[in-house]
């Protein structure tokens, strides 16, 4: 179907991205409904909100989920976990549980049921729900919340495991000494596909158990996140930076925030392999970095706009967000470094 430009607005090209499955072959992520509100919240068009849908559904092939199984029983609603199969039952029933309970109440009482399983889809569903609470739209929360359960990817529990730092950094550098994390194989180089691969090494189970996760975590995540990407700009870095965007927009609906922190913290540790076992780099050398002539949001957000890279869009939103909040200049050079604006 085309979306007529002259008629369309953002929520009318939801409307129509929300009939599409949140993945596309083999198992990635559908980012259209995401991206749309980031362009709009960035100052796109209408016409190029629904240019950029058009191209995206065309060019990824997007389809419908499959149909129905079975309605979600909300007595035993948790039995079908990480089915994807059942996609369209888990979306209609935490859509009715959003108009039941309103999406406060709803995540309230869903989430921390969820939230062992962020891993799923490669952490996209925490970036449906985040962008859904963004713009507090009651119909992507049920579908996030249905695309969280389907894809339901849970991370080991670390068991006993006495806190001996408060650096996420020094999660990050311990996974380098972890047995087998260099030889381990994955049934596709899809992200999470190495998730679980590096979850199931016995050593890498207890590590997050040594992060001691209080009020100064979420920060201390951020800046860390930030770190990495700034000296490697690598895809699954990006995902730590633009992840730690989505963990606080949804963290502020969890009476327990610090748990998602911690899950989340252990997917980014699992991520290392990928990232190609990163140093952190000095806060000489970061403080370099931020000195760099660098753009200005406007231009940044220009060149995201025309982008045809759903990362290039979440990457320039989340980083102009995150700076918004962290204080960091930073965030605007990799932003712009990015959308190739700089070297």
């Amino acid at each position: 179907m085309t979306v007529h430009v002259s008629e369309t607005s953002l929520d009318t090209v939801l409307e129509e991205a929300r009939k599409d499955s949140v993945e596309f072959p083999y198992l990635l992520a559908n980012h259209a409904p995401m991206v749309l509100v980031a362009l709009d919240r960035m100052g796109a068009s209408p016409s190029r909100i629904a240019e950029w849908y058009e191209a995206y559904r065309d060019a990824h092939k997007l389809a419908p989920p499959l149909p129905s199984v079975e309605p979600i029983d909300p007595a035993s609603w948790k039995a079908a976990l990480g089915d994807r199969t059942r996609e369209s039952d888990y979306r209609a029933f935490f859509t009715g549980e959003i108009e039941r309970l309103g999406i406060d109440s709803a995540i309230r009482q869903y989430l921390p049921h969820l939230v062992q399983g962020v891993a799923g889809s490669a952490l996209h569903p925490l970036m449906r729900l985040a962008y859904a609470v963004l713009k507090m739209d009651e119909a992507d929360t049920g579908a996030a919340l249905g695309y969280w359960a389907a894809c339901y990817l849970p991370m080991p529990d670390a068991g006993q495991v006495e806190p001996d730092t408060s650096d996420p950094g020094e999660i990050l550098a311990a996974v380098s000494a972890v047995e087998g994390i260099r030889t381990y194989t994955t049934e596709t180089d899809l992200l999470w596909h190495n998730i679980c691969a590096v979850a199931a090494l016995p050593g890498f189970v207890p590590l997050i158990g040594r992060l001691k996760v209080d009020e100064t975590t979420p920060r201390r995540m951020a800046e860390t996140s930030l770190a990495v990407f700034a000296a490697t700009m690598d895809f699954s870095a990006l995902h730590a930076v633009t992840g730690m965007h989505w963990a606080r927009l949804v963290a502020a609906y969890l009476d327990e925030p610090l748990t998602l922190y911690r899950v989340f913290w252990q997917v980014i540790a699992s991520l290392v392999p990928k990232i190609g076992f990163p140093d952190l780099p000095s806060e000489e050398s970061l403080q370099m970095m931020r000195e760099k002539p660098a753009p200005e949001w406007a231009e940044i957000k220009a060149a995201a706009i025309a982008s045809d890279d759903e990362h290039d869009v979440s990457l320039v939103f989340s980083a102009s967000q995150e700076e918004q909040v962290w204080g960091d200049p930073l965030y605007r050079v990799v932003a712009a470094r990015r959308v190739r604006l700089i070297e």
